[in-house]
């Protein structure tokens, strides 16, 4: 008679650990938290550019928390929506859901969770417009930007509106109001977006198309049009990134800079728009992920 040897305690806990862990790994990748930490960035400098006096730090950090429940929950929604395209597409069909390592029940759940929370949150511990600003990002995210990706090459703008409330969300949660300053900002980040999204969308042209979304680069088979589209919103950029000097709220030394940074950024523009190529669409990229961190760093060192 065969004899099965008794696993020990200690051994079954460590196996349920190791099987829990990579699905605690693909929950938080489904949030995504490297996208979402500029959201967090971006609500920061807004915060403290609409601090007056020294830095209310229990606000800072309920905002910060609020507003990031709130990306998350875009982002894990917007996958479920997206899950059955994410696996046609290579450089998303291995992520947790297309993956099947989660399953879209559990996603749809976790979802909700994250945006009635971190609304009711903002809402309690920061205030009802900046709740409501929350609100309209995932709300709009879900159900105007993500399902006109399979439209309209539009999406692009349409989706640079929530991408630029997270500044807006941090001005508002001091002023509770929103201000000429607090639209400064929310200009900056849309004028941003642009360039650096259609430079995302000709290094995956080939990944939207397998997908069925309507990226600019995809319906624009020789660049043209997205090379003018590149040029237009980094020339409009120079000039908006310049708002905070004339609502004083950054000095000279911010505009200096931020004149600087922008040729700077426009000539990667043009440098994408004459090429076409690839390697000139990372170069693109990369300018874009340098411009805006050093851009807000000279705003926030400069604030008046």
């Amino acid at each position: 008679m065969q004899t099965t040897t008794p696993i020990p305690e200690s051994a079954a806990i460590g196996e349920a650990s190791i099987d829990r862990s990579p699905r605690l790994v693909d929950f938080y990748e489904l949030t995504k938290p490297r996208m979402n930490f500029l959201v967090l960035i971006t609500t920061v400098v807004g915060l403290y550019m609409a601090t007056s006096d020294s830095l209310n730090w229990p606000l800072l950090l309920h905002t910060m928390l609020g507003t990031s429940l709130c990306a998350a929950s875009a982002a894990v929604l917007n996958q479920f929506m997206e899950r059955r395209f994410d696996a046609l597409m290579r450089r998303t069909r291995n992520r947790p859901l297309p993956a099947r390592r989660i399953s879209p029940a559990e996603a749809l759940a976790i979802g909700f969770v994250l945006g009635i929370v971190g609304v009711t949150y903002l809402s309690i511990l920061v205030n009802g417009l900046t709740a409501a600003l929350g609100a309209f990002t995932i709300l709009s995210y879900l159900l105007i930007y993500t399902p006109l990706k399979r439209v309209t090459t539009l999406n692009t703008v349409v989706g640079a509106i929530p991408g630029a409330i997270p500044p807006v969300m941090g001005w508002t949660a001091v002023h509770n109001a929103l201000t000429l300053e607090a639209w400064a900002l929310f200009g900056i980040l849309f004028m941003w977006q642009m360039p650096h999204f259609l430079a995302i969308a000709i290094l995956y042209k080939e990944d939207y198309e397998a997908g069925g979304f309507k990226m600019l680069p995809s319906a624009d088979s020789d660049l043209h049009l997205t090379s003018f589209m590149i040029v237009l919103y980094s020339v409009a950029l120079i000039p908006v990134s310049l708002l905070p000097v004339v609502l004083h709220i950054s000095g000279v030394w911010y505009m200096g800079a931020a004149m600087l940074l922008g040729v700077l950024f426009l000539a990667a523009g043009v440098g994408c728009a004459l090429g076409r190529k690839r390697v000139d669409a990372r170069r693109l990229f990369f300018a874009s992920i340098i411009y805006l961190p050093l851009l807000l760093a000279f705003m926030m060192i400069d604030k008046r």
